[in-house]
């Protein structure tokens, strides 16, 4: 009877996995970009856009080689830029999501988890989210990047009480300058820097499908921005004070001009009428 049951439940069990899969797609819409070095990132459950990102990375990797005498070590740094055609997974939850990118056969690794939460503001309980970790896994052993390393191995770097990218519910994060979040490896407790530039995130709350919703830019974008415009605003004012005193001059001149001129000498008051 036992064994009567096991090819069903197997079948079943195959059958739930093929539509988890089924209900589930991630792509990679890279290609898509006109700037090689920005990745998109797309996921999809039941044929709906439940996570998106674009962004533009690359990790500074300290690791320790052999001196010249072989008694001594010194540290090199790698430079690792996130490669095009890498291979995603991801999560969604409703406040809680994930996404999880691996290039160069699985020699690099990078896991991105967003969290939405409430906060109390003067308006009252209003909703965030933000990017509460990441994690980036690393091996020495791939020669690209990594020199003859000491001890070659896999690593992870990790984030430490990170809150960034904080979005008010609703909206996508957008930044274009660039941005640095300190990782702390297990190598040797060096730490690893990821370096992030023109962003645009939406974990939760995508209303169309492959769009993302209304932008909220960092400060350093609005800053840069008002930098921007504050000359032109400066020029316009300008521009119009002068107009404006152009305007009152004429209107002036024109109506002393039409005014009967009384003579100053008293003798001349004879000539007059």
């Amino acid at each position: 009877m036992a064994g009567g049951r096991l090819p069903g439940l197997l079948l079943f069990l195959l059958h739930a996995a093929a539509r988890l899969a089924a209900e589930q797609e991630v792509e990679n819409l890279s290609g898509l970009s006109p700037n090689p070095e920005k990745d998109i990132f797309v996921v999809r459950e039941n044929r709906t856009t439940c996570l998106m990102a674009e962004f533009a990375a690359k990790f500074i990797v300290p690791y320790d080689v052999w001196a010249s005498n072989y008694v001594d070590m010194i540290t090199e740094q790698a430079d690792i830029p996130l490669s095009r055609g890498a291979e995603v997974t991801g999560k969604c939850g409703s406040n809680e999501s994930e996404l999880e990118i691996s290039w160069m056969e699985q020699a690099y690794t990078l896991k991105l988890f967003f969290l939405k939460e409430g906060h109390n503001t003067s308006r009252g309980q209003e909703a965030f989210w933000r990017l509460s970790r990441v994690q980036f896994t690393y091996d020495t052993r791939e020669r690209t990047y990594f020199k003859e390393p000491v001890n070659p191995g896999k690593h992870t770097a990790s984030s430490h009480r990170l809150s960034a990218l904080v979005t008010p519910a609703g909206k996508s994060y957008e930044c274009q300058a660039q941005q640095t979040i300190s990782l702390t490896s297990s190598n040797r407790q060096k730490s690893v820097q990821l370096l992030l530039s023109e962003v645009r995130v939406q974990p939760f709350d995508i209303t169309s499908d492959f769009v993302f919703s209304e932008e909220h830019k960092c400060t350093v974008d609005q800053r840069e921005q008002l930098e921007e415009t504050l000359p032109l605003i400066l020029g316009l004012i300008l521009g119009l004070v002068i107009v404006i005193t152009l305007c009152v001059y004429h209107i002036h001149h024109k109506l002393t001009a039409n005014q009967v001129q009384i003579p100053r000498d008293r003798s001349q008051y004879k000539h007059m009428g």
